[in-house]
C-alpha cells in the first residue's frame, strides 16, 4: 500500500448520510473526484440511498416477526396464525388516505396490538368477568366494570337459606333504610335487586339488561384530567364562597383512578374515572381527600392542606349551607367550597382536583407530544441537544420572572436575530396583567405552558377608555413576507377578553389552548358575553392557525379591495359562537370575512360567512355556511345545514339522504356549553350519517380522532366472542 494513500479503516457500518459511502473511499479518490466535479460522490449517494432502503426493509422484515414491532398491515397475518378474528373496519386502514398520524391511530383503534398479542391468553379465560374488563382496555382503551346482571334479579328467597350470609341476601329487594345502597341505585356499582326485565342487554332498539342471562359492561369514555395548585375562584358576593374552577362555573369532580391490585380484581369506583358524589365523598373522605389523591384544598398560601377533620361534605348547590366555625364544606357534585363566615381565607385558596373531558383539547396539564425541544436559554440549566434554536424565559414561583411582561421585556432587551424567544409558564396559576406584544420584523415569540402546567391568563378591565385584549402588534408597517413576525400560544387558557392581532404579522398559532367562548362563564356554564369575539384580526396579514384548541368567535376587519384575503386554518378544534344563530366567523355587521378558510376535523357552533372555503373535511357546521366565492374549494365528508351557500360538495350530509329525510339528519350534541364534561361531543342518539360520516368511518367534528364508533364496534365484536354461552352481553356507557 502506498504511503500517500489513506484508507478509512472504521469497522462501523455506513451512516444514513448520503456521503457515508463516499467517506469510505481512499482520500486520493475523493480528491480526484472533487477535481472532476464530484460525479462519483453523486453516484455513491444514489447507491447509499438504495442500500438504506434495503437495510430498512431487512430490519422491518425482522421486526414484522413480532406483534410488538410489526407494521400495522402485518398484524392480520400474525393474528391469523392463532385464529385471531379481525375487528370490523380494519380494511379502511389499508385503503383510506388518512391524514398524518391518522392511519396509525385508526389501526390502534380497530386492531390494537395488545388485543392480537393476548388472543391465546384470552381464550383460556373465556367467560370470566375479569376478561371482559380487560377487553375494554385492550380493544377500546376504555376503563370498564363488568357486572353479572343475573345476580341483581329479584327472586323469592328459600326459607331454609334465610339469613345465611351473602347467599341469603342475593336477589333481595331494596332496603329503604340503607342510604348507601340507594345512592348507588341505577349505576354500575348498584347492589340492590330489580324485577325481571324482558329486554335483552344487547338489544339494538331499547336496551334492558336485568335478565337471568344478562351481563353488563359499564364503560367510562371521558378521561380524568388533573389541575395542580390551581387558584380557586372567589364568588363576588361573598368572601367565604369559592368554586374549584377558576372561571367561576360549576364543575363536577372525578376520582383519580388507581390501578387494580390484580388481574382477577373486579373494577371498583377507585379504578375508574367516576364522578364523586356527596355520599361517596362523605363515606370515604380519607380515600379521596389529601395530597396525591382526588382533591385537596389549601388556604392562605400554606403548603399543608386543610386538615381532614375540618372537612364536611354538604350540598352547596344554592349556597344555603353554613359551615360551623373552623369547618370547610365541600360539594364534589358542583365543585364548590364554603368556609365559615368568621374564618374566611384572607390570602386566597388553592386546589388540586380532577375534572372529566373527552380528549386532549384546549388548555390542560396533559402531555403535548407535538412540542419541539429547545436549546438552553439564558435561564435554563438544560445542556442537551437542540431541535429549535431558542432562548427560554421561565415565569412562575421560584423562577427568574414572576410576571409574563417581565420576561417579555427581558427577551426584547436581549433578543438575537434568528432565535425564537420562548416565555414558559411553569405552574397552573393565574396571571392578571395587561399583555401587549409589539414585534419587530424577524421576531419569533412563543408564549407557552410548561410541562404539566395549565396557566390561566385573565384579561381584566384595566382601562376604561380602550379595549383590554391581549394585543399582538407588528411595529413596522412594511416588511418582507419572510421577515414578518410569528407568535405561538401553546397550552394556555385565556379568559376575560380575547386576542387582537394588528399589523403585518406573519403567523399566529394557537395550539392546545382555550380562548373561553363568551370570555367567561356563569355558574351554570352559560357564556358571560356571548356576542364578544375571541380573536380579532384587524388590518393584518396574519395567517391564523388553530390546532387542538377551543375558542369563540373570530372577527376579521380589513380592506377587501387592496388586500389579499387572510388564511385561517382550523384543525381538531371547536369554534364556538355560543349559539347556532350567532356568527362564528365573519366581519363586522354580519358581512363576509375577508379570509380563506381551511378546516380539518373541526366542530363549528354558529354561522360562518367567509370569502371562500378552500377545503373543509370531516367537519360539522351547526349554523349556515355562506361563502362569497363558490368557484374555488370544496367540502368533503361534512355536515352543512340546509340553505348554506358552499363550494362543491363530496359526500356531505344531509345531501346523501335526500330531500325527504334531510330535516331528520342533523348533529345532536351531548352538550354545547363550554365547561361541561361532555362539551362538543356528539350524542349517542345522533344520526349514523354524522356519527360515522367521516372518510374513515369515524364521527364528524373535533373528536374524530377518538374513533369512538370503531372502538365501540370492536368492543361489541369481542364481547360476542368471549361472553359465556347463553348470555346477553351489553355495553352501558356511564359517560
Amino acid at each position: 500500500m502506498s504511503p500517500d494513500v489513506e484508507l478509512e479503516t472504521s469497522a462501523a457500518e455506513p451512516s444514513r448520510d448520503p456521503d457515508g459511502l463516499a467517506a469510505l473511499l481512499p482520500r486520493w479518490h475523493r480528491l480526484r473526484d472533487a477535481e472532476e466535479g464530484e460525479p462519483l460522490r453523486a453516484l455513491l449517494a444514489v447507491v447509499a440511498e438504495q442500500l438504506d432502503r434495503v437495510r430498512d426493509g431487512v430490519q422491518q422484515g425482522y421486526e414484522d416477526l413480532f406483534v410488538e414491532t410489526a407494521a400495522p398491515w402485518v398484524l392480520p397475518y400474525l393474528g391469523d396464525l392463532v385464529g385471531y378474528r379481525m375487528l370490523p373496519g380494519y380494511e379502511r386502514v389499508l385503503t383510506t388516505g388518512l391524514h398524518r398520524g391518522g392511519r396509525d391511530a385508526l389501526a390502534e383503534a380497530v386492531a390494537p396490538r395488545r388485543d392480537v398479542a393476548a388472543t391465546v391468553a384470552n381464550r383460556r379465560r373465556k367467560g370470566t368477568l375479569h376478561l371482559l374488563e380487560e377487553l375494554s382496555e385492550q380493544v377500546a382503551d376504555w376503563p370498564a366494570r363488568a357486572v353479572e346482571l343475573s345476580r341483581q334479579v329479584a327472586h323469592t328467597q328459600p326459607v331454609k337459606l334465610h339469613g345465611t350470609g351473602r347467599r341469603g341476601e342475593r336477589g333481595r329487594l331494596v332496603d329503604l333504610r340503607d342510604g348507601a345502597a340507594l345512592a348507588l341505585a341505577g349505576g354500575p356499582f348498584e347492589e340492590t335487586a330489580r324485577t325481571v326485565d324482558v329486554r335483552r342487554a344487547n338489544s339494538t332498539r331499547r336496551q334492558g339488561g336485568w335478565t337471568p342471562a344478562g351481563v353488563g359492561l359499564f364503560v367510562w369514555r371521558l378521561k380524568p384530567y388533573s389541575l395542580t395548585s390551581s387558584p380557586a375562584y372567589c364568588v363576588d358576593r361573598a368572601r367565604n364562597l369559592y368554586t374549584f374552577s377558576l372561571l367561576g362555573n360549576d364543575t363536577p369532580l372525578v376520582t383519580r383512578p388507581v390501578p387494580e391490585p390484580s388481574p382477577a380484581h373486579i373494577a371498583a369506583v377507585d379504578n375508574v374515572p367516576a364522578f364523586i358524589t356527596r355520599r361517596l365523598l362523605r363515606d370515604r373522605l380519607a380515600d379521596y381527600y389529601g395530597p396525591g389523591k382526588s382533591l385537596v384544598v389549601r388556604r392562605d398560601g400554606e403548603d399543608r392542606p386543610v386538615p381532614l377533620a375540618d372537612i364536611v361534605v354538604a350540598d352547596l348547590s344554592d349556597w344555603r349551607y353554613r359551615p360551623g366555625r373552623g369547618q370547610v364544606a365541600l360539594d364534589p357534585e358542583s365543585g364548590r367550597i364554603a368556609f365559615g363566615a368568621r374564618s374566611a381565607p384572607r390570602q386566597g385558596v388553592w386546589v388540586d382536583y380532577h375534572y372529566a373531558f373527552g380528549a386532549d383539547m384546549g388548555g390542560g396539564e396533559y402531555a403535548r407530544p407535538d412540542r419541539e425541544p429547545v436549546s438552553p436559554g439564558p435561564d435554563s440549566a438544560h445542556a442537551g441537544g437542540t431541535c429549535l434554536d431558542a432562548d427560554v424565559y421561565r415565569v412562575g414561583p421560584g423562577q427568574p420572572y414572576r410576571r409574563i411582561m417581565d420576561a417579555y421585556r427581558a427577551w426584547q432587551h436581549a433578543r438575537t436575530p434568528g432565535r425564537t424567544g420562548i416565555i414558559e409558564i411553569t405552574h397552573s396559576g393565574a396571571y392578571q396583567e395587561q399583555l401587549d406584544f409589539d414585534l419587530d420584523p424577524g421576531d419569533r415569540l412563543e408564549l407557552r405552558a410548561g410541562v404539566g402546567a395549565r396557566p390561566v391568563i385573565r384579561l381584566l378591565d384595566w382601562y376604561s377608555n380602550r379595549p383590554d385584549a391581549l394585543n399582538i402588534r407588528a411595529v413596522h408597517a412594511r416588511c418582507a413576507p419572510h421577515e414578518r413576525p410569528r407568535v405561538v400560544l401553546d397550552g394556555l387558557l385565556v379568559a376575560g377578553r380575547g386576542i387582537n392581532v394588528t399589523g403585518p404579522v406573519g403567523a399566529v398559532v394557537v395550539r392546545h389552548s382555550t380562548l373561553v367562548p363568551g370570555w367567561s362563564l356563569e355558574p351554570e356554564c352559560a357564556p358571560h358575553s356571548p356576542d364578544e369575539p375571541s380573536i380579532v384580526l384587524e388590518r393584518t396579514t396574519a395567517c391564523l392557525q388553530i390546532e387542538h384548541s377551543i375558542l369563540g368567535t373570530i372577527e376579521v376587519i380589513g380592506d377587501e379591495v387592496t388586500e389579499e384575503p387572510l388564511d385561517i386554518h382550523l384543525r381538531d378544534s371547536v369554534l364556538d359562537a355560543t349559539g347556532d344563530d350567532r356568527e362564528a366567523l365573519s366581519a363586522p355587521d354580519c358581512r363576509h370575512a375577508h379570509a380563506v378558510l381551511r378546516l380539518h376535523r373541526t366542530t363549528v357552533i354558529g354561522e360562518v360567512r367567509a370569502h371562500a372555503v378552500e377545503l373543509a373535511e370531516n367537519s360539522v357546521f351547526t349554523g349556515r355556511l355562506h361563502v362569497a366565492r363558490r368557484g374555488i374549494g370544496c367540502l368533503r365528508y361534512c355536515f352543512v345545514p340546509l340553505g348554506s351557500r358552499t363550494p362543491r360538495r363530496h359526500r356531505c350530509q344531509p345531501d346523501l339522504v335526500g330531500a325527504e329525510l334531510s330535516g331528520h339528519v342533523r348533529p345532536l350534541f351531548a352538550s354545547k356549553r363550554y365547561g361541561t364534561p361532555w362539551y362538543g361531543q356528539l350524542a349517542d342518539r345522533c344520526a349514523e350519517g354524522i356519527r360515522r360520516g367521516a372518510d374513515d368511518g369515524g364521527e364528524l367534528g373535533a373528536f374524530h380522532d377518538l374513533y369512538r364508533p370503531q372502538r365501540e364496534d370492536g368492543l361489541r365484536a369481542r364481547l360476542a366472542e368471549y361472553t359465556p354461552a347463553g348470555t346477553d352481553a351489553g355495553i352501558f356507557f356511564v359517560t
